[in-house]
């Protein structure tokens, strides 16, 4: 497998970096970097890790040159899990409000830890955080339940203060989407999963619409619904489909509108990436606590509760045949 890290790791390009993705020799990863300049997104840090994890520390290398942007690499705990020596020194700040490393979570505690790591990051209002904080430890818990992954899931934060955003990535190395779906959804291809996966009220533990009092089916659409209120990116990569949720425009003071169909956002989507065995989901939040921000939850809870009893409506118009 091959990663390289350019200057335009965005996640507004995510694509462009998935699609550079080779993974022809799952046995080996070779990370390669821009030579002058980088800029990693937690969420291709965090593939890159769950990939690293997956081939092994003695068959994991970072070589060619390493810019002095490369430290963040190695501040993030990149290095660690490679067989290549980091070549920079310098003075460790502390990394509380700042961003969260790599960390790997596999039990209920791993998440509680990661979670608490998180929190200071936010710099939001004890409700605002809340809210946060409850979606951020559904799509990890999600990650736990579905990815049938035996090394966890992979999660990285970073905030940044000019912005007022915090990034964050997870990603796990497990079944991917379709197969999470398939026994209960029957999706065709990878990106029809992606789509049922970002709907409200669908879950792959369950056929029962709105999903179940453990899984709702909602932490991903929440997520969405977070990154579209607050004019960030979203996205979301298993298979060889990835979809990317574009900001919403600011021209207007409209709130935006929620949908419970992922496809009616403005969005990019390929069905043509390199096939992953597993799950990225990747966001941007800017932490402003505008109104729009603050009426989020009752927002996103009306979209869920309307999509949960169309499908039902739907689902009892259907002919049924003895």
């Amino acid at each position: 497998m091959k990663i390289h890290f350019s200057n335009q790791g965005n996640l507004r390009n995510l694509q462009s970096f998935i699609k550079s993705l080779d993974f022809s020799d799952p046995s080996k990863l070779q990370i390669t970097t821009h030579s002058k300049w980088i800029t990693v997104h937690p969420a291709n840090l965090a593939l890159t890790a769950a990939l690293a994890i997956k081939a092994g520390k003695q068959n994991t290398e970072i070589i060619g040159k390493i810019p002095d942007t490369g430290r963040y690499l190695d501040r993030m705990g990149l290095y660690k899990l490679t067989e290549t020596k980091s070549p920079f020194e310098y003075n460790k700040k502390e990394s509380a409000g700042r961003f969260v490393p790599i960390s790997v979570i596999k039990t209920a505690k791993d998440q509680s830890r990661f979670i608490s790591e998180m929190i200071p990051l936010l710099h939001l209002s004890e409700q605002s955080t809340m809210v946060i904080k409850y979606i951020i430890g559904e799509l990890v818990r999600n990650v736990l339940e579905h990815a049938f992954s035996d090394d966890g899931a992979v999660v990285v934060a970073q905030y940044y203060k000019k912005t007022n955003r915090i990034s964050i990535g997870i990603c796990d190395t497990g079944i991917g989407i379709w197969k999470s779906m398939l026994e209960n959804w029957h999706p065709k291809t990878d990106l029809d999963a992606i789509e049922l996966s970002l709907m409200p009220g669908i879950t792959g533990t369950t056929r029962r619409e709105g999903g179940t009092s453990e899984n709702a089916g909602a932490g991903l659409f929440f997520i969405k619904s977070i990154a579209k209120i607050t004019r960030s990116y979203f996205a979301i990569y298993s298979g060889n489909a990835e979809y990317t949720l574009l900001k919403y425009r600011s021209d207007t003071r409209r709130l935006p509108t929620l949908y419970a169909d992922p496809f009616r956002d403005r969005h990019t989507k390929i069905d043509d990436a390199p096939r992953f065995n597993g799950t990225l989901v990747a966001v941007d939040i800017l932490l402003d606590e505008t109104p729009e921000f603050q009426s989020l939850l009752g927002a996103i809870g009306k979209v869920y509760d309307e999509a949960i009893r169309e499908r039902k409506r739907t689902k009892y118009k259907e002919p049924k045949f003895i």
